[in-house]
């Protein structure tokens, strides 16, 4: 019956692609306005202290955020919870054994409790949901286990607890249905893929994306894990683990910056140079390690995505005597040394970090390690001071 219904599915889907030319884009666009619509209001209501009505519910409290502002929690009577995340959709958690009330505004997505065989295609969420000790609750995963970092995670994969069930832009549909998948959790690349989103939501599977990356301040990214928390029923945990977190801006606020300046970066195979935003969580992380960002009023123009995309030549006439080079191993996994460097583009050598060789670059495993970015923190203070970089986690040194 299952299979039935995903061939069916398939083949509406299909036929619409072919016989409306255009429509998927318009559609992206329809959303995106409403959720632009939505989130102004959303906003105008915060001022205001207002929460959102849900028909038949009785609203309690929000969940007390410190640094994240990309969503909010709202707690209502009965087990209930709104999660709103702001560039994107709302989501209603339905407790176990309730329904969801009748009336309810057809954009809100359903999410029913318990949350359980979830295939997990944000890879950075991973993580989290390990901290929470939650990785009973997923099944499916978008990486195989030799691409995971996150150590537990890759046993649960080697042991047969979660399978492979396709990357994010192509899912084995089949598999997750027949696994009774009830929750998929992407990461904004699912944008890329629209249909990918809309075929899974048509087989009754509820999509939530993650836009943690969207966090100006590094530990909003790290406090996600009350947003999953609250999915899984699991707030306690997850209020005591980022707690835990935060006490590295509590151990370096009365630190006096250095003013030694940073650029992390990576480079495009067209020879583009991507860099962070200014309002980013990355130079947030410079700034309270002790260093400036280099680029000092970046934003996107395009959009409200983190990464900016600059010329090498735009590149060098803003960062060629900056102090320090930080290379983003996480995206480029093929540059650990200078020569790699400058086999990118002869200009590096001109370089004053260069020059000094203080040149580094993080390894692949910091993406995932959304759980740990107070560790970052730590390794870009010790790079700003000269200290011991043996008890550097993230962070290699170029030679």
């Amino acid at each position: 019956m299952k299979k039935k219904l995903l061939y069916q599915v398939f083949a509406v889907i299909m036929m619409a692609t072919f016989l409306v030319t255009g429509c998927g884009q318009s559609g992206n666009d329809s959303k995106a306005s409403k959720s632009s619509q939505r989130s102004e209001a959303k906003a105008s209501d915060k001022e205001k202290g207002d929460a959102p009505e849900i028909p038949e519910l009785t609203f309690e409290r929000a969940m007390d955020l410190t640094y994240a502002k990309e969503f909010d929690v709202y707690y209502y009577k009965d087990g209930y919870k709104l999660i709103d995340v702001h560039e994107d959709r709302q989501h209603l958690i339905v407790p176990e054994g309730k329904e969801a009330p009748e009336g309810l505004d057809e954009d809100i997505v359903v999410i029913k409790q318990p949350v359980q065989n979830i295939y997990m295609a944000a890879t950075a969420t991973m993580s989290l949901f390990d901290r929470l000790d939650a990785l009973d609750t997923i099944s499916f995963s978008g990486l195989e286990a030799s691409g995971w970092y996150v150590e537990n995670a890759k046993e649960a994969m080697e042991s047969g607890d979660i399978t492979y069930a396709g990357k994010y832009s192509e899912p084995d549909y089949e598999k997750i249905v027949d696994g009774d998948c009830n929750l998929a959790i992407e990461s904004t690349m699912i944008l890329h893929t629209p249909k990918v989103q809309e075929m899974i939501e048509e087989l009754g599977i509820p999509v939530f994306v993650d836009y943690s990356s969207y966090e100006a301040h590094p530990l909003g990214r790290t406090e996600w894990i009350k947003l999953y928390g609250a999915m899984l029923n699991k707030e306690d945990l997850a209020e005591s683990f980022f707690e835990d977190q935060a006490k590295v801006i509590e151990e370096l606020k009365d630190f006096k910056n250095t003013e030694k300046t940073v650029a992390y970066f990576y480079m495009n195979s067209d020879g583009s140079v991507v860099v962070r935003k200014s309002d980013d969580y990355i130079p947030s992380m410079i700034e309270i390690a002790g260093g400036r960002y280099i680029f000092t009023d970046l934003k996107n123009a395009d959009s409200n995505a983190p990464s900016v995309k600059l010329t090498m030549e735009e590149f060098y006439a803003t960062a060629v005597d900056t102090d320090y080079l930080i290379y983003n191993g996480t995206i480029d996994g093929q540059v650990s040394s200078i020569a790699d460097l400058e086999s990118k583009s002869d200009l590096f050598a001109e370089f004053k970090a260069v020059k000094d060789g203080n040149v580094w670059y993080t390894g692949k495993n910091l993406y995932q390690a959304t759980d740990t970015v107070g560790e970052l923190i730590g390794d870009i203070h010790h790079m700003l001071t000269d200290g011991d970089a043996s008890q550097m986690t993230f962070l290699e040194k170029m030679n």
